[in-house]
């Protein structure tokens, strides 16, 4: 298996700190060759989209990054890099594509870590007519082709391994609380899914785990999933988080069986979140109510707000059923290869000052 060491301050194009990374960077290469080719015999067509776009996305707490478009006269508007190809290959769906995916540069401000970085590369699919829980057998064959072109029996980060070639345990959220914080969700939500914030801060008081008062039950939800429920998930192997409470996915629409949860699901190995998955709502007058809700709650945090790609929710209407995902490249490269943080196996990190 390849091990990248970390170079400490020295930038990317250091002789020795390029040398260090090149395996891992040729593996990533070889990784997505192979996924371009499952994806090829599974009649797949890869896309390309535009990185401009009127809106970088409508969720709460994902940041963008505003630029201007010049018209020929002079003229300016507005426009974002995009957080995700996810509008963009939506349309592509509502013309009439059926199975699609795309790697896209995507970029997301504020974001930098040995998990994040503004600029990054999303592996996404779409499987029209197709159930969400398709994808989570998707992601099967895509971890085990990375695992075996980088040479790796496990995956592994910061002490958690995980068996790459598994089939990942299904945990819907509700039982992962229950296991890891000793917390219902049901009790904190109404039949309909309404969130409780009072209730949720006071079930994580009685499990001992502290939340600020002003917390939104989204905030505690978050902080209580971060550091209790996250680092146990996908060690040993894999870990599919099933059925998201349908107040936290935004994109989803609702389970037949319960309305209180939601068609979405992410992936996990070795304690890191490697993909998010739904399957799509396609009501536009539903999808326009949530993104008001999540642009609201970002203007309460942020004191900002991005507009809507009202093209986008034309084109929803026309959208036929179907599933969705998007995987970051980076981590599960990183993941692959032993690498200690995402920049270790991006050929050109950007600059960190």
């Amino acid at each position: 298996m390849t091990t990248v060491s970390l170079q400490g301050a020295r930038p990317f194009w250091d002789r020795q700190t390029h040398a260090d990374r090149r395996p891992a960077l040729l593996a990533r290469g070889r990784m997505m060759d192979a996924w371009r080719s499952g994806f090829a015999v599974r009649d797949f067509v890869e896309v390309e989209t535009a990185v401009l776009q009127v809106s970088p996305g409508n969720e709460a707490h994902i940041a963008g990054f505003a630029t201007e478009l010049a018209g020929p006269d002079g003229g300016k508007r507005p426009f974002y890099l995009h957080s995700s190809p996810e509008f963009a290959c939506k349309k592509l769906l509502a013309a009439g594509e059926e199975r699609i995916f795309t790697f896209a540069r995507v970029f997301r401000n504020g974001e930098r870590g040995a998990l994040h970085h503004p600029e990054f590369t999303m592996l996404e699919w779409y499987r029209v007519g197709e159930d969400y829980r398709r994808l989570i057998e998707d992601c099967g064959w895509i971890v085990g082709e990375a695992a075996r072109l980088a040479g790796a029996s496990r995956l592994r980060w910061r002490g958690r391994e995980c068996d790459p070639h598994a089939p990942p345990e299904l945990l819907t959220v509700r039982e992962a609380f229950r296991r890891r914080a000793e917390i219902d969700l049901f009790e904190t939500m109404g039949r309909d899914g309404a969130p409780d914030a009072r209730k949720l801060r006071v079930a994580a008081a009685l499990s001992g785990f502290e939340t600020s008062a002003d917390d939104t039950w989204s905030d505690a939800f978050s902080k209580i999933l971060v550091s209790l429920v996250e680092p146990g998930l996908g060690v040993g192997k894999m870990t599919a988080l099933t059925e998201y409470p349908a107040c936290e996915a935004a994109l989803a629409r609702r389970c037949a069986h319960d309305a209180r949860v939601s068609e979405r699901f992410e992936l996990y190995a070795c304690g890191v979140e490697l993909a998010n998955g739904f399957g799509e709502l396609t009501d536009p007058v539903e999808q326009r109510r949530r993104f008001v809700s999540e642009m609201d709650e970002r203007e309460r945090i942020h004191g900002e707000r991005y507009p809507l790609d009202e093209d986008f929710l034309a084109a929803l209407a026309s959208m036929p059923a179907a599933s969705g995902i998007a995987l970051g490249v980076d981590r599960l490269v990183m993941l692959a290869t032993g690498a200690p943080s995402v920049e270790h196996v991006m050929w050109t990190p950007v600059a960190a000052s």
